[in-house]
């Protein structure tokens, strides 16, 4: 198998990907309901019993909400944050949750998976982004590297030395500024919240960021984590595309069902 990545899901609303590799299956957030979640695992032919762990980036809604259910159903589940995210999300649950915390920035192995996390800059308690790899002990096990990067307001010199080496990148491009500024939904505090420092990448900082680098190792990309409401994919696309990038890459749609599995053996 090698390394298999498919996005459950993806946008403000919810996002949960799930990683395998010939020895684990893991979940990459959970930021849909225990019983969706389960719904999402079903329809990618695996179901909670599968999985080996889950791996939290922030304690909000659309990162951890499903935290809860899965840990009913699964009380020997381990799930990874670091200690401030992982108190935040267990401070309104009834049941104790198996956590087992790691450090930011220190790298650590669970079963076959490498993993490095860096901070990242998002109005959450200690956010990250992962990077998770696999492989390189023989010829027909080359090694692969996948990088999750959604939630920060801007790019910063951890983020880039985390996305600079992988294999496939998934990378936020949560809204478009002029649908953000003309949403009548959103009040001005919200939409500066966004926008700011802390808040998410636009389309145009997702594109700036991803033309800054030179050659890229990525072999596939996925823009991620869209607005359902201040973003649309065709303006996505359009920024990536203006921005010049070469490598094959898919604009997750917010709307639309799981993406289809990736190899990353085959790549």
């Amino acid at each position: 198998m090698g390394m298999r990545f498919q996005i459950l899901g993806s946008s403000s609303s919810g996002n949960c990907a799930l990683l395998e590799t010939d020895d684990t299956c893991i979940l990459i957030d959970a930021g849909f309901s225990g019983r969706k979640l389960k719904t999402l695992l079903r329809a990618a032919g695996r179901s909670v019993d599968d999985l080996h762990g889950v791996f939290i980036t922030h304690e909000h809604g659309d990162h951890a909400t499903g935290v809860k259910g899965l840990s009913q159903q699964r009380p020997d589940l381990p799930f990874f944050a670091n200690y401030d995210t992982a108190q935040a999300v267990q401070r309104p649950l009834k049941r104790d949750v198996r956590w087992v915390l790691f450090e930011t920035h220190k790298q650590f192995k669970f079963r076959d998976l490498e993993i490095t996390s860096c901070l990242i800059p998002h109005d959450a308690y200690e956010p990250v982004a992962y990077t998770f790899a696999t492989g390189g002990h023989d010829l027909f096990n080359p090694y692969r590297k996948l990088a999750w990067i959604t939630d920060l307001g801007h790019t910063t010199d951890h983020v880039r030395e985390l996305a600079a080496d992988a294999d496939v990148l998934v990378l936020e491009s949560n809204h478009d500024p002029d649908l953000l500024a003309n949403d009548p939904f959103r009040p001005y505090s919200v939409k500066a919240r966004i926008s700011g420092q802390h808040g998410h990448l636009s389309n145009e900082a997702a594109a700036s960021f991803l033309q800054s680098f030179h050659r890229p190792r990525w072999r596939h990309l996925y823009l991620a984590h869209l607005s359902k409401d201040c973003n649309e994919p065709d303006r996505v696309d359009h920024s990536i595309r203006g921005a010049g990038c070469r490598c094959a890459h898919t604009v997750v749609d917010p709307t639309a069902p799981a993406q289809e599995p990736l190899d990353l053996l085959a790549l």
